[in-house]
């Protein structure tokens, strides 16, 4: 049975013995023949337990009715992100087809689409992602890695795909005599610490300053840490950001993405033993993400 069927199953039970207990109580009430104290007492009891169903019932309903908007917002931003890279894709491709253009336009025209390619493989990736991350299971590759060197090779992909220079990016932390090892699955590594610079590369104002930072706070634990210095979160936002569909949107400030990327970092944390908090002085004034994982005991690196 899925969440969803059985948050209904619970509402219909709910509802049942709520209208029981109200018909029970009435008839109850008018059938009896005394007013005695004990049916008195029953009948506050049966009272004060019918509003605290309601009262469940409610929760509930409200609870239903956000996951609900969520997941319409959820894929109204799908939609968008899959429909502008494919009409993006025709025209190029009709365009090539309509007319004679120059090799060098030619080539301008491949590297757009091969980019909108990319945009799209991006999005079913991380849908696909979410799926697969909302499932309690072991992990399928665990094997020991060394995270410094995924971390220089995630802030080169970064680079790469937001189009960015190498000073945007920065990585300190990593000494190569040192390597951090854990144990883990290197590919939902790779998309777990994406994912973080790819949040703060979309949430960093006009100019994009993040710095990741790689450290061993105590003997059994390994941080990556993304900073960025762009819009902030209000405190009372920090955990919701990692709930699916949850996008933060900052007051004039706009920004695509499907609310996936940061719940796929804390499922991934969660199957490696870890975690992932984040921390914001407020609204503007940048966030922090720390991703902390269980650091691999040296005679098991070796």
């Amino acid at each position: 049975m899925t969440r969803r069927q059985t948050a209904t199953a619970v509402f219909i039970v709910l509802c049942v013995v709520l209208v029981a207990a109200a018909v029970s109580l009435n008839v109850g009430w008018m059938l009896a023949p005394g007013r005695s104290l004990l049916l008195l007492v029953f009948g506050v009891v049966a009272f004060a337990l019918i509003i605290a169903g309601i009262i469940v019932y409610t929760v509930f309903l409200v609870r239903e009715l956000r996951r609900t908007e969520q997941q319409d917002s959820f894929l109204n931003a799908v939609t968008h992100e899959l429909k502008t890279p494919i009409a993006s894709i025709r025209l190029y491709l009709e365009t090539l087809q309509a007319r004679e253009i120059s090799e060098s336009q030619r080539q301008e025209f491949y590297r757009v689409m091969l980019d909108d390619t990319s945009r799209l493989q991006y999005t079913v990736e991380q849908v696909l992602r979410a799926g697969v991350a909302s499932q309690r299971r072991r992990l399928a590759h665990r094997a020991p890695l060394d995270l410094a060197a995924l971390a220089v090779e995630c802030v080169e992909m970064a680079r790469r795909r937001h189009h960015l220079p190498g000073d945007a990016v920065t990585l300190s932390g990593v000494a190569p005599a040192q390597p951090m090892m854990v144990d883990g699955d290197i590919d939902e590594l790779r998309t777990a610490i994406g994912n973080l610079l790819d949040n703060a590369v979309k949430y960093s104002a006009a100019a994009v300053h993040v710095s990741m930072e790689l450290a061993s706070p105590t003997p059994d634990t390994v941080w990556v840490r993304v900073r960025d210095r762009g819009v902030g979160i209000p405190r009372r936002q920090l955990r919701r950001i990692f709930n699916r569909f949850y996008r933060f949107q900052a007051r004039g400030f706009s920004v695509k993405g499907t609310g996936l990327g940061l719940y796929i970092v804390r499922s991934i944390a969660r199957h490696h033993g870890g975690r992932v908090f984040a921390e914001s002085e407020g609204e503007g004034k940048g966030s922090t993400f720390t991703l902390e994982l269980p650091k691999l005991a040296p005679e098991r690196s070796t």
